[in-house]
């Protein structure tokens, strides 16, 4: 069973973003068929998926590999993709907190400087030709090297099915441990978990509840609530109840406490980047508590026009990132504007967590703009309520003109047309 395609001599060493999954597995011996003298190194991000990455190297080499890189990448993940994107606030159509978008950027980051290291002709990648990852891949990569040849089995060979795989893995001695596959192809690290496929095809059924890894269902949840409170520098998490912690520790003592409370499912219908509409249910449970006490926060520090025009350019940052285009100029401008917000944003969040839900319970913050005094409805010396009537007069002075033209013109508001028949006259 001889799956190649045109065979070429142009590639003599390239540097493959590697699982250990069937579909990388098979894409190393693929290469070396079709590359004639071809040396394949293998790289593994180490993102927080929580897969066995022992006896990964061994396996890799078995398939045909010479050598396999791990690179544990899960602090600069976190600060360096992750807190960014929080802090701008980006989520992709109302509800995906992007959590496979901004992994494939640092993931293509780290596959151009093996290459540049090891002197490779070529990169190659896993990703389907009907996905998004092949875009943040190749965008990355031409980003931050150019020069390197893009190689994308998927849009090349004749495997179509897992059983195409398992007999081309079977054929050219792969290891492969597994030969049945769950129904749903799932994308994790240490910010989230994404579920698509099987019966997750139909947006009319309900997600099964055994398909959900690190969220109870609400129903299920403790009957009593959890207090959380969580500490912020210049717009970074740095605490948990007080304990001053590193990213990844935070993340994962977060995801474990959010996630017994059922906090950070989303099923949504997304449109993807190549243009087709698809279902993803995600777990979030660290990511979503963070933002809801991030955005309780920015409410308490920022001044309305920031906060407004932040919201503003929020999608646009959330759509850079989901489309790949995190190395982009637009992106690194917005995110200019974005730091410079987060100066003051500093302080402590108290959230309570029940049964799915995060609840904002208290905040503080020695930059807060709120004034108990202003807000007060109590007795008070600092605010004339007199002045309200100046500025009412001034701000609805261009209704009032346009209304009074109107009445002038035609006799009534375009907004109001009384019967006056009904009017009593003396």
């Amino acid at each position: 069973m001889k799956m190649q395609g045109t065979v070429s001599k142009n590639v003599k060493k390239v540097v493959l973003a590697y699982s250990g999954g069937l579909d990388t597995s098979v894409i190393v011996p693929w290469l070396r068929n079709n590359y004639v003298g071809c040396e394949v190194i293998c790289f593994c991000a180490d993102l927080g998926q929580e897969e066995e990455l022992s006896g990964l190297e061994e396996k890799a080499i078995k398939s045909g590999a010479s050598k396999l890189y791990i690179r544990d990448l899960r602090e600069e993940f976190l600060r360096d993709f992750v807190f960014p994107t929080m802090q701008a606030g980006a989520v992709y159509e109302r509800e995906y907190l992007l959590g496979t978008s901004f992994a494939r950027p640092l993931i293509a980051k780290h596959l151009v400087e093996i290459a540049e290291m090891e002197g490779a002709d070529a990169v190659a990648h896993g990703a389907t030709g009907k996905g998004n990852d092949q875009v943040r891949f190749e965008l990355t990569v031409m980003a931050l090297n150019p020069k390197l040849k893009i190689i994308a089995p998927w849009r090349e060979w004749d495997i179509r099915s897992r059983q195409d795989a398992l007999a081309y893995a079977a054929e050219f001695n792969v290891p492969v441990t597994a030969t049945e596959k769950s129904i749903y192809s799932r994308d994790r690290n240490i910010f989230h978990l994404s579920h698509e496929g099987g019966l997750l095809e139909d947006p009319w059924n309900e997600p099964e509840p055994d398909m959900y890894q690190l969220t109870v269902s609400p129903e299920q949840a403790p009957d009593t609530p959890e207090y959380v409170e969580i500490g912020f520098e210049q717009g970074d998490p740095v605490s948990v109840n007080g304990e001053r912690m590193g990213p990844v520790e935070l993340f994962t003592r977060l995801n474990k406490l959010a996630g017994r409370h059922g906090v950070g499912r989303v099923d949504m219908v997304e449109n993807r980047l190549v243009g087709m509409k698809s279902r993803g249910v995600y777990e979030t449970p660290a990511g979503t508590v963070l933002l809801r006490a991030h955005q309780a926060l920015e409410s308490l520090c920022l001044d309305k026009h920031t906060m407004h025009y932040k919201d503003f350019l929020a999608v646009k940052y959330a759509e850079l990132v989901y489309n790949g285009m995190w190395y982009t100029r637009l992106r690194e401008a917005l995110d200019a504007f974005v730091q410079v917000t987060q100066q003051q944003v500093t302080g402590v969040v108290r959230l309570k967590l029940y049964k799915g839900n995060v609840i904002i319970a208290g905040r503080k913050s020695e930059y807060s703009l709120y004034r108990e005094d202003y807000a007060s409805f109590g007795e008070e010396d600092v605010y004339n309520q007199k002045d309200a009537e100046g500025f009412i007069n001034l701000f609805g002075l261009p209704l009032k003109v346009e209304a009074l033209l109107a009445i002038d013109g035609g006799g009534q508001s375009r907004y109001r047309k009384p019967d006056y028949s009904k009017f009593k006259r003396d």
